[in-house]
């Protein structure tokens, strides 16, 4: 299978590394903002094409599916581009930053008959598919999840701290990682979100801090506290109290409430959520079936982070 990565930043090149240790897969093309980047990638990874031009992939007969690892403002219409031009696809979270651009992407994969899957990490991660694996077999169900996505970008910087050529969101990426693992993980859906915001950052234009509180129809509960002003241990942890114990995930690793280790080592074929998404990927094209995060399955998410963001537009900010 050939496939392309669009995005050589920090989430691209991980996706290049998952790709290299899946059997049958060969990364043909590399896409990035400038030449020189996408061609230093493509010659780590031996691709034979390395464009600035995203196109330039969707003309070519070498490439079978594409992953974009782009600016978030760029997903809808990207992923769109894609499905028209005959390829799978697999974009990286969030599908978009519009409930209206995200049915828009579902109707399109719908009728293309093509795999178009959005890069909802969290549903791979083995700490989060140990926990998944057990409330499939009735071993414990979820009270209430306490979430805290926690960074430090008062400047505009990706992952690895360097400079970044667009503003990321706290809530249509960030928050959309916990929206959709929690009615996943629930097996409900969402009936209840409301959120507040901090003061907008003055040259970034975007909140830095933000708390939501989601409820599903079975009544089990989620609080999220989000911020890019955290000088501290970074990324997400996830608290999950259940009726059956209390479990801690961080990314791929797993503790009790009791920070007691879990070993997920036979929960998969790999430790890395990242390897195991594209394996997904890989596998939905190949067997002709839906994958797990397909447009469709994760649509709802993008539902409440609309919902949200209304309630965001018409509140002024905390502290203004």
């Amino acid at each position: 299978m050939k496939i392309a990565v669009a995005g050589a930043g920090a989430f691209g090149v991980k996706h290049l590394e998952a790709l290299a240790r899946i059997e049958g897969v060969e990364v043909t093309a590399v896409v990035s903002r400038t030449l020189d980047q996408a061609r230093d990638v493509a010659s780590k990874y031996g691709a034979n094409l390395a464009t600035t031009e995203l196109d330039d992939v969707l003309s070519s007969k070498d490439v079978d599916a594409v992953i974009l690892c782009t600016p978030t403002q760029l997903h809808a219409a990207q992923t769109l581009a894609t499905l028209r031009a005959g390829k799978h696809v697999q974009v990286e979270i969030p599908l978009a930053d519009r409930f209206e651009d995200a049915t828009a992407v579902a109707h399109v994969a719908e009728a293309s008959g093509l795999v178009c899957m959005v890069g909802h990490t969290r549903r791979f991660n083995p700490s989060h598919q140990w926990v998944h694996q057990r409330i499939a077999a009735r071993e414990l169900a979820i009270l209430q999840m306490n979430v805290q996505t926690y960074f430090f970008r008062r400047t505009n910087t990706n992952a690895l701290g360097q400079p970044r050529s667009w503003v990321d969101n706290l809530l249509w990426h960030h928050a959309a990682h916990t929206v959709d693992l929690f009615a996943y993980q629930c097996g409900a859906p969402i009936t209840r979100a409301n959120v507040l915001a901090g003061p907008a950052h003055p040259d970034l234009g975007i909140p830095m801090d933000m708390s939501i509180q989601l409820a599903t129809a079975a009544g089990q509960l989620c609080t999220l506290s989000l911020s890019f002003n955290n000088e501290g241990p970074l990324g997400t942890f996830f608290r999950y109290i259940c009726d059956n114990g209390t479990y801690v995930a961080r990314y791929d690793d797993l503790v009790t409430g009791n920070d007691e280790p879990i070993d997920v080592s036979g929960v998969a074929v790999s430790l890395d959520g990242i390897e195991l998404q594209d394996r997904e990927f890989v596998r939905a094209i190949i067997e002709h079936g839906e994958p797990n995060s397909s447009v469709a399955s994760v649509l709802d998410c993008y539902r409440v982070l609309g919902t949200l963001q209304r309630q965001l537009d018409s509140t002024p900010a905390t502290g203004n």
